[in-house]
């Protein structure tokens, strides 16, 4: 397996937690005031770059305001399971594309997201991609989805069994070490965005052991450093940690960065 792949834990994504509402309603209204001060008041059309599967997908289209657009995704695989899922949705269309590339038209959405995928993205040119397919006034939101995993001693525990194996805290797609210096070097240096919100919100997941374990099958940059071998031990040694338990309650932490457009 190689970083960035995710071809073969497609099928694992649909366990995967979404993300904040409190953290993505609150965007949306901040981006709502801002375009009503510019005197644009149109509806939002959205576009989740790396959409994966849906996970974010899902998310916009029942925030509080409702709003409809496009679920981009490089990945075959990923890209099936997320049409699959959306089968039944109307307001979400699906299309083949990348942060760098997304394949939309100039000017065609007010929000740019990207949920857990843009450290994979090159992300000079994935702003350039982002300024070109964006409305004037309009919005990019880099989001992750750590888990927050001081706030529990059990996963703290969890997570000491993945450094036993791996002999690193390093991950390539947790946003937990990321700051807000990093963040505008990356998402304003080029000179096309500018206005950065930062936010980050609190949540928990309730799920079964099975599902848990599942999310863990879905993590791409762990897979890669423990190798097939280590990465059973470390599946095995958490199953152990969970005997006897019926659901297990995750912490999550929703951080999100966000920039409007220069248009």
């Amino acid at each position: 397996m190689k970083h960035g792949d995710f071809t073969e834990l497609a099928k694992f994504y649909v366990d995967r937690p979404g993300y904040s509402y409190d953290a993505l309603n609150c965007i949306q209204a901040y981006m709502l005031q801002r375009s009503m001060k510019e005197g644009n008041d149109e509806c939002i059309k959205f576009a989740d770059v790396g959409a994966g599967t849906g996970k974010l997908t899902e998310n916009l289209i029942n925030l509080e305001i409702k709003m409809n657009g496009f679920a981009v995704e490089p990945n075959d695989a990923m890209r099936a399971e997320g049409k699959n899922a959306f089968e039944k949705v109307e307001c979400v269309q699906w299309l083949e594309g990348a942060a760098e590339q997304t394949n939309l038209p100039d000017s065609c959405v007010n929000w740019v997201l990207m949920g857990s995928s843009f450290h994979w993205a090159d992300a000079p040119r994935a702003m350039k991609e982002f300024h070109r397919i964006l409305k004037p006034g309009g919005f990019f939101t880099a989001i992750w989805n750590p888990r927050n995993i001081e706030s529990s001693q059990l996963h703290m525990e969890i997570e000491q069994i993945v450094y036993d194996e791996i002999h690193t805290n390093k991950r390539v797609s947790s946003g937990n070490k990321i700051t807000s210096d990093d963040m505008a070097e990356r998402m304003m240096s080029t000179g096309y965005f500018n206005h950065m919100l930062f936010i980050e919100a609190e949540h928990e997941e309730r799920m079964t052991v099975e599902r848990y374990m599942n999310i863990w099958k879905s993590v791409n940059d762990i897979q890669v450093q423990a190798g097939e071998e280590g990465f059973k031990r470390i599946l095995n040694n958490i199953e152990n940690k969970l005997v006897g338990m019926s659901e297990i309650v995750v912490p999550y932490r929703s951080r999100a960065w966000t920039v409007q457009v220069m248009k």
